[in-house]
């Protein structure tokens, strides 16, 4: 589990704990039979490079003129798209889990490649790391499926007319993801998080997270911005058009890696009794809420770091993604033996039409 911390009342089952104590054990012999350590090896360290390589290169040969003509900036904004995706992805995740490192320092200044791409780090560590990775799947806790306005994303949000089209019109939703995160939803989530006390709760201070949310907006905006309209020929307009598809790219990527690991059809959303605890202690809870997809493309689980891997990212965040393809069968083979579902979709595809077919079931309207 996460060890952010959440001010939230709700608990776990406390009983259920042989099957976490047995799959921790087995997965910590894994790494010390086999002398490994749980974070970024060189394999990690490449694809860093490799990631912030396909986002900057384009960047600098665009703004050195290099790169000319429609065709070829078209391609340009293309591969930074995918570069921005393969950062979030692959290199601040992990980062922002611990997992890259055993040194906080270093975790923490990785971490803030969030920053640098537009977003804010502190607002998504609680957002992710606090309320998604805590309480995942779970209505009114985890904001991954709170509603949002035409999306219904859990049985127990409220209906409305709109939603019976959203298997349709959501896919194209999608894109607008990290550029809503740039644009307001980190104004609105520090705010939010300043009044109910999450802030406050991991240590920080709402003065220094406002300082640092302003003041990296600002480095944004001037380096994918203001320094392309003093120094290229392009216009204003061109250069807002190109930060835009760029973006959506990256958030489309973004969000169909991350949807259909919890909103697919055979996932469970379940809701707390009414002494406000859930019937599954955190383990088993990850398990019934999760699914994988796609684990046998080693490209694609290159590219996604890891997150095709999702119920061992769930169960082992601080572990770095690089791991989880050797201690899924740990994992598999110990719930199996537990009597315990791991869920996993053969294919990407598989997975998207899954997510499909859920995001159609809860556009019905209930009786």
């Amino acid at each position: 589990m996460s060890t952010t911390k959440s001010p939230k009342t709700l608990t776990f089952a406390p009983s259920q704990r042989e099957f976490s104590a047995t799959l921790n054990k087995r997965v910590g012999e894994y790494f010390k039979v086999n002398g490994l350590n749980r974070h970024a090896d060189l394999e990690m360290i490449f694809k860093t490079f490799f990631m912030f390589g396909m986002y900057f290169i384009p960047y600098g040969l665009i703004l050195g003129g290099v790169v000319s003509g429609a065709g070829w900036l078209l391609f340009s904004v293309v591969i930074m798209g995918l570069g921005l995706a393969g950062i979030g992805l692959s290199v601040m995740h992990d980062a922002n889990h611990g997992a890259y490192s055993k040194k906080k320092w270093v975790n923490n200044f990785v971490g803030y490649s969030m920053n640098l791409i537009g977003a804010n780090a502190f607002n998504w560590k609680i957002q992710h790391n606090v309320l998604h990775h805590t309480y995942t799947n779970v209505h009114e806790e985890d904001e991954d499926i709170s509603p949002r306005g035409v999306l219904r994303l859990t049985p127990h949000s409220e209906w409305k007319w709109i939603h019976k089209y959203q298997h349709v019109y959501a896919w194209f939703l999608y894109g607008l993801m990290t550029i809503a995160w740039m644009v307001f939803k980190d104004f609105s989530r520090l705010d939010r998080y300043n009044k109910n006390g999450l802030t406050k709760s991991n240590n920080s201070d709402v003065s220094k997270e406002w300082l640092i949310l302003i003041f990296t907006k600002i480095v944004y905006v001037s380096y994918i911005f203001v320094i392309p309209v003093l120094i290229t020929p392009l216009a204003w307009w061109q250069i807002v058009i190109g930060i835009f598809m760029m973006h959506y790219i990256a958030g489309f990527l973004l969000a169909i890696i991350f949807q259909p690991a919890h909103v697919i059809e055979g996932t469970e959303f379940p809701l707390p009794d009414e002494k406000n605890q859930l019937e599954n202690n955190w383990a088993i809870h990850q398990l019934i809420t999760t699914t994988n997809f796609g684990n046998k493309s080693r490209w694609f689980s290159w590219y996604v770091g890891g997150l095709n891997f999702q119920i061992e990212h769930h169960l082992f965040p601080n572990i770095c993604h690089v791991h989880y393809r050797k201690i899924s069968n740990i994992v598999k083979e110990t719930a199996l033996e537990f009597g315990l579902p791991y869920k996993s979709a053969r294919t990407f595809a598989d997975a998207l039409a899954g997510h499909a077919r859920l995001l159609k079931q809860l556009g019905v309207q209930p009786i």
